[in-house]
C-alpha cells in the first residue's frame, strides 16, 4: 500500500492533517531534551528514560514507519470560559484513540501481518517533534506545533506500525516571530528562543499537585483559569481566522466553564461520573477545587 492510499482512507473519516515520520533514532532531539534537562526544564511529567523518547525502536521492536496525524479541536472563543479550550468536549484521549484505531483496522484489513500500537498523547515519544518530521506542521515560538488550516489548536496521535510507508519530509516554514506569546505568558514561561521552563507555565500550574507557591497563586488569580491555558495560542497571528473543527465529538455536549457551588457540592466519586470522559478530569476534584477555590478569591481575602 502507498501512503497516498492510506491519507485518501483518513480524509473519508474526518482526518486531513496525516503524515509518516521516520524511525529514528532522532539524536537532534536527544541533544534538545539532555539540555532541557541540565537547565531543569522539566516537570516530572515527562517519560524518564530519554532513549525511549527519542528511539521508537525501544517501544516497538518492529517499527518501520510512524502515521501521526493532528486532530483540529477549535469551536470558538468564550469570554466567560474558566476551562482551556482542549477541555471543552470529549477528552481527547479517547477520541484521537478511537479514530487512529480506525485507520488501524482498515490497514489491518488490506496490509498482511500489520502490527501496530497506538498513541494518543499517553506514550513516550515527544509527539510534537514526531509532528513536525511527518511535515504535518512546524513549531511555534511558543513551542506549539502550527499547521496550515488549523492553526496550532490541533491534538497529535500517532501510529507506530511494522508497515513501511515512505516519510515525509518536515516543512520549512517557521512562525512569524512576533513575539506576542512571548509577551502575553502570564507566566512568564517562554523565553523566545523556542524553549520554554515549563514549570512557570500556567497551563502546568493547573495541574501541578498540592500547595502552590505565592507566586504561583498570582499567575491563577489575575487568569482566572481553572485548568490549562490558552493565551499563547489566543494571541497568535497563526491562529486568525482558522476553521471550527469538523470532529463532532470535540463540538458536541459541550462544557465551557465550571462552576463552583458545583464543584464544592460533589463529592469525589461524583465528580468522576460527571467529567471522567473529559480531558480535566485526570488529576481528580480536589485539584479543580484548589485552583476554582484560587480564582474565585476576594481582594484582599
Amino acid at each position: 500500500m502507498k501512503k497516498e492510499e492510506l491519507k485518501e482512507f483518513c480524509k473519508l473519516i474526518g482526518i486531513d492533517c496525516v503524515g509518516i515520520a521516520p524511525i529514528g533514532p532522532y539524536y537532534d532531539l536527544e541533544k534538545i531534551i539532555k539540555q532541557r534537562l541540565l537547565n531543569g526544564y522539566i516537570t516530572g511529567m515527562e517519560e524518564p528514560m530519554i532513549e525511549k523518547r527519542v528511539n521508537p525502536k525501544e517501544i516497538m521492536e518492529n517499527v518501520k514507519s510512524i502515521i501521526v496525524c493532528a486532530f483540529p479541536y477549535y469551536i470558538g472563543n468564550f469570554d466567560e470560559s474558566n476551562l482551556s479550550k482542549y477541555c471543552y468536549g470529549e477528552d481527547y484521549h479517547i477520541v484521537v484513540k478511537d479514530m487512529l484505531q480506525e485507520i488501524c483496522n482498515y490497514l489491518v484489513d488490506n496490509i498482511e501481518n500489520f502490527e501496530y500500537k497506538i498513541f494518543a498523547d499517553n506514550g513516550p515519544l515527544v509527539d510534537r517533534y514526531l509532528a513536525y518530521l511527518s511535515g504535518i506542521g512546524y513549531f511555534g515560538i511558543n513551542n506549539n506545533i502550527i499547521t496550515d488550516e488549523y492553526g496550532s489548536y490541533v491534538f497529535i496521535g500517532y501510529i507506530l506500525s511494522n508497515y513501511e510507508f515512505k516519510s515525509d519530509i518536515p516543512s520549512e516554514k517557521t512562525c512569524i516571530k512576533c513575539g506576542k506569546c512571548v509577551k502575553y505568558c502570564p507566566g512568564n514561561a517562554l523565553l523566545g528562543n523556542y524553549e520554554m521552563n515549563p514549570k512557570r507555565c500556567l497551563s502546568y500550574i493547573t495541574q501541578k499537585k498540592g500547595d502552590l507557591e505565592k507566586e504561583e497563586k498570582k499567575v491563577l488569580e489575575s487568569n482566572k483559569k481553572v485548568f490549562g491555558c490558552d493565551i499563547c495560542q489566543d494571541v497568535c497571528p497563526h491562529n486568525k481566522n482558522i476553521p471550527i473543527t469538523e470532529i463532532k465529538r470535540f463540538k458536541e455536549d459541550t462544557i465551557i466553564k465550571l462552576d463552583i457551588e458545583e464543584i464544592n457540592d460533589i463529592s469525589n466519586k461524583e465528580f468522576k461520573r460527571r467529567y471522567g470522559n473529559r480531558a480535566f478530569s485526570w488529576r481528580g476534584k480536589n485539584i479543580i477545587k484548589r485552583n476554582i477555590d484560587i480564582v474565585s478569591k476576594k481582594p484582599n481575602e
